[in-house]
């Protein structure tokens, strides 16, 4: 974690040097962003190099495993270097939507392929089409939420850690080349978070927002949806798991949909209409909106790694109860949509 932390640093601290223009937003986006600043947006470089590093290192040192043996790593790696393409296209030229989302769909079916794969019905093409929706909304609902300083690189943070710890819990602390590409990207967020906490000298544009989506999609399969089968029980019941674990950021894409959907407007358009917009409208400034946040994404992480233990002790009565916690949020900050809306 130490060494992605000091990697994202430096390579944060001379893409912000030498970005006079490269990768500048908002010049002609300042409706959909918060910031009116035109500010770099290549702090998602740093994610992509961090995990090109880790793979370098790790292979290196554990000479005798050949991760590029490793169907799943395979499938991480061709399908995250495919999102950050896309993502860092779309930064320099503004892609269109329906081909991120081409690429969005190509990313998941690339995991289903290798073998990355939510098992929650027993059928494999229903499992294979929940995947691809899971690789889709997740790597929208980052994107979506990229809209305030610090706030995706935060909710990402805590999202990792549930991933990582719930596997350490179920697996007993056992490190793999999975535990350490986490432990790297969490180093790398915490990097680029240096920059990006308000008031933020970086964004991590496109190309961090859909490469980071991918991988918090993938570990969430590989470490929380699939975690009911790792302790013998119905694979379902996961689900409770993964919706505490990314509270922050479905909470924030479920609440825009909905208004949007009522107002008879797009999902997919942009705009400040997000749970972080209005609770600035209600009266909060940036840093204490990110504070919120935080805040949201601690107890997420620890609610999580709770009800993975409980799970582990074959205990599942206690699970539907702590997942009232999503259910409390959203009520909270949808309601607070409802009551504070943009100054006119």
């Amino acid at each position: 974690m130490l060494g992605g932390t000091i990697v994202s640093y430096i390579i944060n601290l001379l893409l912000l040097r030498f970005s006079h223009s490269l990768g500048i937003r908002n010049k002609n986006d300042v409706f959909v962003r918060w910031s009116n600043e035109s500010k770099p947006s290549l702090g998602g470089v740093s994610f992509f190099i961090v995990f090109l590093f880790c793979a370098f290192a790790y292979s290196v040192i554990f000479s005798n495993d050949n991760i590029f043996q490793n169907g799943k790593y395979v499938g991480l790696f061709t399908a995250g270097a495919l999102a950050f393409a896309m993502g860092l296209a779309d930064d320099a030229y503004n892609t269109r939507p329906l081909l991120k989302l081409f690429v969005q769909i190509l990313c998941g079916f690339i995991l289903v392929w290798s073998n990355s794969i939510i098992a929650i019905t027993g059928n494999y093409y229903l499992d294979a089409g929940a995947t691809v929706f899971w690789v889709v909304l997740i790597m929208n609902s980052l994107n979506m939420l990229d809209n305030m300083d610090g706030i995706t690189a935060s909710v990402v943070l805590f999202i990792l850690l549930s991933c990582l710890f719930s596997n350490w819990i179920v697996t007993d602390f056992n490190t793999s080349i999975w535990s350490i590409s986490i432990i790297a990207i969490i180093g790398s967020i915490i990097g680029f978070l240096i920059f990006n906490v308000h008031p933020s000298k970086l964004f991590m544009g496109d190309a961090g927002s859909q490469f980071i989506g991918l991988v918090v999609a993938f570990f969430g399969i590989n470490n929380l949806w699939n975690i009911g089968s790792e302790v013998q029980l119905p694979n379902w019941i996961s689900g409770f798991v993964v919706l505490v674990a990314f509270t922050p950021a479905l909470v924030d894409t479920l609440t825009v949909v909905i208004n949007r959907l009522l107002k008879k407007q797009s999902p997919m358009v942009g705009g400040k209409d997000h749970t972080t917009h209005h609770l600035v409208y209600a009266g909060l400034n940036d840093w204490k909106v990110w504070l919120v946040f935080l805040l949201i994404g601690f107890l997420a992480t620890a609610l999580t790694l709770l009800m993975v233990t409980v799970l582990k002790l074959k205990l599942t009565a206690p699970i539907y109860f702590i997942a009232l916690y999503f259910v409390v949020v959203f009520f909270i900050l949808f309601r607070n949509t409802k009551k504070f809306s943009a100054p006119k």
